[in-house]
């Protein structure tokens, strides 16, 4: 018979690695709420958390690793909503038509703004110029994509996969696009202005994107 401490161990250890994981993401939120942004070094994290240096690196590949997993905890919530908006739409047919217009409707309504403010917050104000900023941003969105893509497989199961990923890629691609545009030009706004100014670039950008499925004529 196996030791009841034998079986116990490795809960134990797995415990103790999702407390220290959870610290360093909670430290880190907090300083990030403190700095106002990701003004903090991995020694200063790892006093936070009260664990050793070498312990972030057990989670984490690096820093760029912790906040990326903070702008996905900010992007599940809003996946999460907007996975469920689509989820309780009406199944359409799985064309590429369908299924653009699926997303596009739920694009239109899902509090992306707010996201953007909070991972411009993280990882800094989008900025073409900061390379290491914009591939933050991009990862992110492409993790949140990743999520998108196995739904709406799911949704529609004789769909040709690479046509449901190059949709969504499209349109998360898009969304990068216009939320920088949308930082630079309205300074992050979140008021009524700031909002009707995404909403205007969202239209855009399901215009431009719904002319690449539409029949040649």
């Amino acid at each position: 018979m196996t030791p009841i401490t034998t079986l116990a161990t490795p809960d134990r250890r797995a415990a103790l690695k999702a407390r220290h994981r959870a610290a360093i993401l909670r430290a880190a939120r907090e300083l990030v709420d403190e700095r106002d942004g990701a003004h903090f070094s991995v020694d200063e994290l790892a006093e936070r958390a009260d664990i050793a240096r070498r312990t972030v690196f057990n989670h984490f590949a690096s820093l760029d690793e912790v906040l990326l997993t903070l702008c996905a905890d900010v992007l599940e919530i809003v996946i999460d909503d907007f996975i469920g908006a689509v989820a309780a739409a009406p199944v359409g047919a799985d064309t590429r038509a369908s299924m653009f217009d699926e997303l596009a409707q739920t694009i239109a309504k899902t509090d992306l703004p707010s996201a953007i403010v909070s991972i411009g917050r993280i990882i800094g104000t989008p900025d073409p110029d900061d390379p290491r900023g914009r591939a933050l941003s991009d990862e992110a969105f492409a993790r949140a994509a990743a999520r998108l893509v196995t739904e709406v497989s799911r949704r529609h199961p004789t769909a040709d996969p690479l046509e449901a990923e190059l949709l969504v890629s499209s349109l998360m691609s898009g969304v990068i696009v216009i939320a920088t545009r949308w930082v630079l030009h309205t300074g992050v706004r979140l008021d009524k202005a700031g909002r009707l100014a995404w909403d205007e670039l969202v239209a855009r950008l399901i215009d431009s994107v719904r002319a690449g499925y539409q029949p040649a004529l």
